[in-house]
């Protein structure tokens, strides 16, 4: 898949399939990620899921390797899409799969604050750009964390994730405990 561009005399410009890297953690996937995911491979054509570990964070509900599996189930019918765990920076994930670009989801002006200063750092350690995507306005709402404290209460989620997760989450939480 090749991205084309038209000028004036119509005629058509096949574009080079470009990588790009989606770092996050997925803890768990959701609508809003997967969204982004569709306008990345839109625009790009060659889509890397990085399941990244943030130290800043808890460990999680779902391991990396769990957040891999659930992203490739929800994920599965897009063939230009792949997933994979990564250690350390985003910077070096993208480095690894050789990323054009990293390609950051928006919510709101709050995520843009935080990313821009990343993106900042990012392009001072190593020179990569980051495209900033903003999510569709219906799905702008959605967080992981929220997602994980909705479900760990008993509430449904299934109109906030793929059904892969949502059968994850119901499974979490269907403990003695919950």
């Amino acid at each position: 898949m090749a991205s084309s561009l038209s000028d004036n005399d119509s005629t058509t410009v096949e574009l080079p399939m470009t990588k790009v890297l989606i770092p996050g953690s997925f803890d768990p996937l959701h609508l809003g990620h997967i969204d982004v995911v569709d306008q990345a491979v839109e625009l790009f054509g060659d889509v890397v899921i990085g399941v990244l570990v943030n130290f800043e964070k808890p460990s999680g509900l779902f391991k990396p390797a769990e957040r891999v599996q659930l992203a490739r189930a929800s994920l599965g019918d897009r063939r230009s899409v792949t997933v994979h765990a990564f250690g350390g920076l985003a910077v070096q994930a993208a480095a690894e799969v050789g990323a054009d670009f990293i390609v950051k989801g928006l919510r709101t002006p709050n995520d843009f604050d935080i990313e821009q200063q990343m993106a900042h750092i990012n392009h001072s350690v190593t020179a990569i750009r980051t495209v900033f995507l903003p999510c569709r306005s219906d799905l702008g709402f959605i967080s992981s964390r929220f997602i994980r404290e909705i479900a760990a209460h008993g509430e449904a989620i299934d109109h906030l994730v793929a059904a892969p997760v949502a059968a994850a989450l119901a499974d979490r939480f269907a403990g003695p405990s919950h």
